[in-house]
């Protein structure tokens, strides 16, 4: 049975971030996600899930100055240093929280010619620093429409980028949008990488809404999810379109997202 996380860095932009996961449990989640918890101190994220009875099934390793257009630090030469400062910090963050997973978003190719080994390099600190805090290192393609130079846009490259490691604490996160986006079938992906995808991430196509906005047909996504094999959460993670409290309908009459709470 498919189970919903909530991206809290996406969703519930109508509250303050530190009260996102008090509305993630009232509308029937017991998982969220963050792109970047570090806002935060571990200590009041750790309190705020116990308050609410929620897991943290997935972070990122910091990525840069965001707003300027970074989305990540592997692939860079130049910020190997800096990289790897983030990966500590979110290991102490992952230690303190359990974190099972961290999602490392390889960033951008500033030179094609030394991306690849700096990136590889990246990962293999990443992963064994990790492994110290028993929390899997995940690698995500991103497609290059939205992201133009990003290092990794396909399922088959980041495949390509595990098997060249050959590392036990390196697994794949799998996004749907960017998937399809790629013109990739998000269906055969799944129904043959089931068992190797270690965190799934879904929204609709076009607009990167909800599911219910668009064309993909989530009965058989979620179908295809549970006969392959995959036991892990999957996550909400799209732009709302509306409150975000109002877009929860279509996987509610799907049967994969429990009623809102009564807060009377």
């Amino acid at each position: 049975m498919t189970k919903l996380a909530a991206n809290l860095t996406m969703l519930f932009n109508e509250f303050e971030f530190p009260d996102r996961f008090g509305r993630a449990a009232a509308n029937g989640f017991t998982g969220v996600e963050v792109l970047f918890p570090y806002q935060l101190s571990p200590a009041d994220i750790a309190s705020r899930l116990s308050e609410n009875d929620l897991d943290l099934v997935l972070f990122n390793l910091p990525a840069g100055d965001w707003d300027a257009g970074d989305r990540g630090l592997a692939s860079d030469p130049d910020r190997k240093e800096e990289f790897r400062d983030g990966v500590d910090l979110a290991a102490n963050y992952a230690g303190i929280l359990n974190a099972p997973r961290i999602n490392c978003l390889v960033g951008k190719t500033p030179d094609a010619n030394a991306t690849r080994r700096t990136m590889l390099d990246n990962i293999l600190y990443a992963a064994d620093t990790l492994a110290n805090t028993n929390t899997r290192l995940l690698i995500e393609p991103v497609n290059l429409h939205d992201v133009p130079g990003f290092a990794i846009n396909t399922t088959n490259e980041a495949l390509s980028v595990l098997e060249e490691l050959d590392h036990p604490n390196v697994g794949l996160q799998f996004d749907v949008y960017h998937s399809i986006r790629m013109d990739e079938d998000p269906f055969a992906i799944i129904a043959e990488y089931g068992k190797r995808i270690d965190h799934i991430q879904i929204a609709d196509v076009p607009g990167r809404h909800q599911p219910g906005t668009g064309d993909v047909e989530f009965r058989k996504l979620f179908d295809a999810i549970d006969e392959s094999g995959y036991t892990g959460w999957v996550s909400l993670e799209y732009v709302p379109k509306g409150a975000t409290e109002d877009g929860f309908d279509h996987v509610r009459e799907l049967g994969v997202l429990g009623q809102r709470r009564n807060e009377s």
